[in-house]
C-alpha cells in the first residue's frame, strides 16, 4: 500500500519537507510584515513563529515515525492550511499577503494530492479563519503597505520555484521508472535477452528494412539438444542454469547490433544485420564451440550442444514468417542429421549441412 514505512509514503513525506522549510520560512516574513500594525498577542506571535521555523521539521518527524507516513503527511498538509486560513483572518483579510499565503498552499495540495486534498484544504482553511475570528476577533483591512508588498514577493517566487523543482525531479524518476518497465516488458526474466514477442517485432523491422535498401541480414534459430533429458536428470535448477549460460554466452559472442532473444523454451533466436553467410556461419559456429566446451566442475557428466538453423534474407520472402520458417527448417535439418551443428537454408530450397575440417 501506500501508506507503508518503507514505500512510497516515505518518499512523500520527504517530498514535501523541503518546499514545506522554504514556503513557510518565506511566507513567515509576508504574515510578520501583515500582522505587525494589528498588536496581537504574545501567545499568537509565539505560535507564528512555531509555525513559520518550527513546524516544518516537527512536521516531518512526525510522519516519518508514524506507521502510516502517507496519511500522516496528508494531515499535515490540512494542518497546514488549517494554518494558513488562520493567518489569513489574523491578518484581517489584508489582499495581497492573503491570497499569496492561500493560493501556494492551494497550488501545494493540487500538486500532493489532487482534487480531494484541494477540497479538504480549502475546508481546513475556512475553519482556521473561523478558529482565528473567534480568538482574535474580525477585521477587515483592505490596502496593502510597501512593506507588505516586499514583503510577499519572496513566496511569489521562491516557493513556486521551490516547488516546481520537486516536481521536475519527480518527472525525472517517474521517466526513469517508465523506461524500466519498458525494458522489463521487453525482457525474458530468466535470461535477460529479449522475449518472443520483442524480438519478432524486431524480426518484422528487419525484414522491412532488408527488403527496403537491399542489406544482407541472417536470421539464426539456435535449439539445445536434448534439454527435456538435462531436465530430466539434473533438475530443473540446472535446465535454468544452462540456459543462462547459453544467453550469457550470446551476449559475450554477438555484436552490439545483433538482436538475441529467447523464442521459447530451450529455443533462442538471434537477427544479425549486416551479415553475409560465411559471417553469420562463422559466428555460429564458435558459439555452438564455445557452448560445447563448457564443464560444470560440480557436475562433470553435463554436456550441452547446439542445433543451429540459419537463413540469410532474400527477395524471394514474402514475410518475416517466411524468413523464420526457412530458419526452423534448417534446424529442423540439424536435428535431424546428428544435431550439435549448424544448417544453412539455400533461398527455400533445402538446407545443407556446413562441414568444418577437424
Amino acid at each position: 500500500m501506500i501508506d507503508t514505512r518503507s514505500g512510497k509514503g516515505l518518499s512523500f513525506v520527504r517530498r514535501i519537507y523541503l518546499p514545506r522549510i522554504i514556503g513557510l520560512a518565506i511566507g513567515l516574513f509576508s504574515v510578520m510584515a501583515a500582522v505587525a500594525p494589528l498588536h496581537m498577542p504574545n501567545w499568537a506571535w509565539t505560535l507564528l513563529l512555531f509555525n513559520g521555523l518550527a513546524w516544518p521539521h516537527v512536521a516531518y518527524q512526525w510522519a516519518k515515525r508514524s506507521t502510516a507516513p502517507y496519511q500522516a503527511e496528508q494531515r499535515n498538509l490540512l494542518l497546514d492550511s488549517l494554518m494558513g486560513g488562520f493567518w489569513t483572518a489574523a491578518m484581517h483579510f489584508n489582499p495581497l499577503p492573503s491570497v499569496t499565503i492561500l493560493s501556494m498552499m492551494t497550488m501545494n495540495n493540487v500538486a500532493a494530492g489532487g482534487k480531494r486534498l484541494l477540497l479538504r484544504g480549502a475546508l481546513a482553511q475556512v475553519v482556521g479563519m473561523a478558529v482565528a475570528c473567534t480568538l482574535l476577533g474580525p477585521g477587515l483591512q483592505l490596502h496593502a503597505t510597501p512593506l507588505q508588498v516586499g514583503a510577499c514577493l519572496p513566496m511569489l517566487t521562491l516557493y513556486p520555484l521551490a516547488l516546481g523543482w520537486v516536481c521536475y525531479q519527480l518527472a525525472i524518476k517517474l521517466a526513469e521508472h517508465k523506461r524500466r518497465l519498458s525494458a522489463l516488458s521487453r525482457t525474458d526474466s530468466l535470461t535477460g535477452l529479449l522475449n518472443h514477442g520483442s524480438w519478432k517485432d524486431l524480426l518484422l523491422l528487419k525484414f522491412q528494412s532488408c527488403r527496403q535498401q537491399q542489406l544482407p541480414a541472417v536470421v539464426a534459430l539456435i535449439d539445445i539438444d536434448h534439454f527435456k533429458a538435462i531436465n530430466d536428470t539434473y533438475g530443473h535448477v540446472v535446465g535454468d542454469c544452462v540456459l543462462r549460460q547459453l544467453s550469457q554466452e550470446l551476449k559475450r559472442s554477438l555484436r552490439e547490433d545483433d538482436l538475441a532473444g529467447r523464442y521459447g523454451g530451450d529455443e533462442f533466436c538471434v537477427i544479425l544485420p549486416g551479415t553475409h553467410e560465411a559471417q553469420a556461419c562463422q559466428a555460429m559456429e564458435r558459439l555452438r564451440e564455445r557452448v560445447g566446451a563448457y564443464r560444470n566442475p560440480q557436475l562433470p557428466d553435463l554436456r550441452i550442444s547446439l542445433s543451429i538453423g540459419l537463413s540469410a534474407f532474400h527477395p524471394a520472402l514474402d514475410t518475416p514468417e517466411h524468413w523464420l520458417e526457412e530458419a526452423d527448417k534448417a534446424l529442423y535439418a540439424a536435428k535431424h542429421q546428428g544435431r550439435d551443428q549448424v544448417n544453412f537454408a539455400r533461398d527455400g530450397a533445402s538446407p545443407i549441412r556446413l562441414v568444418y575440417p577437424e
